[in-house]
């Protein structure tokens, strides 16, 4: 589903409460929340809202668990460490407890690093589906999504959960979820905002299938739900046609 919002604001708000309200109903349901974070800078107004007090206190953070879609090899408190960006927007803000926080280990060896993440969701979700109640991703100019980018082997990969890689086009070891295990979750939510997006979104939702050139394409829910935040400047693009079929 695709739902277009004026402004970057808007968009947050909204998803704001789309948060809150699939975390009351997860644990409502299943008695936790597990949700998967992503980094840059798409998510960073929501972050802010939901660590605000009128936000904060209607999530019972006892019963959530926070992992990561994607994560830099860089050091904990390096400004690009995906996890450091949401410790201090949202997790050093809110009380949720230190041992229902799972971060990606950017000090260790990409495979090192990949197969210890591998561990901990297998541990968590009894090496079985389904997995996040909710993951939030973003999507950059060149249709990549977590740290799955164009031409790189991750996008073939058909059995692992979570990948370690070297990125040419960024010259920066990676983590990141595999598209199989992304498409494990109940609920998946695209965060696009911004006119430097609009052609790329247009390419991802209305083009011709290559999930080489457009990884984003590999994202389609096995037996969840999958949600395009975005606001009007990212769905310029979009043909009407394609906006009122997923109204």
């Amino acid at each position: 589903m695709i739902v277009v919002y004026d402004n970057p604001t808007l968009l947050s708000q909204a998803l704001a409460q789309f948060f809150i309200y699939k975390c009351q109903e997860s644990i409502r349901e299943r008695g936790k929340f597990t949700v998967c974070l992503t980094g840059g800078s798409s998510p960073k107004e929501l972050y802010r809202l939901l660590s605000s007090p009128d936000f904060s206190k209607q999530i019972d953070w006892e019963k959530v668990f926070i992992f990561w879609g994607d994560e830099r090899m860089v050091a904990d408190t390096d400004s690009q460490n995906n996890a450091h960006m949401t410790f201090d927007t949202l997790l050093n803000n809110v009380p949720v407890r230190a041992d229902q926080i799972f971060r990606m280990n950017g000090n260790l060896d990409p495979d090192v690093a990949a197969a210890a993440y591998d561990k901990i969701l297998k541990k968590f979700f009894q090496a079985r589906g389904p997995g996040f109640d909710l993951i939030l991703l973003g999507m950059g100019d060149n249709a990549h999504t977590a740290s799955l980018f164009p031409h790189t082997s991750v996008l073939n990969e058909d059995t692992a959960w979570v990948k370690g890689l070297y990125i040419e086009e960024v010259k920066m070891n990676r983590l990141t979820l595999t598209a199989p295990f992304i498409n494990m979750s109940r609920e998946i939510v695209f965060i696009v905002f911004g006119t430097n997006k609009a052609e790329t979104l247009h390419e991802v939702l209305e083009g011709d299938r290559d999930i080489q050139l457009k990884p984003a394409q590999l994202i389609a829910p096995v037996n969840g739900n999958l949600h395009w935040f975005v606001d009007k400047q990212a769905a310029a693009a979009l043909s009407s046609a394609t906006l009122n079929a997923s109204s």
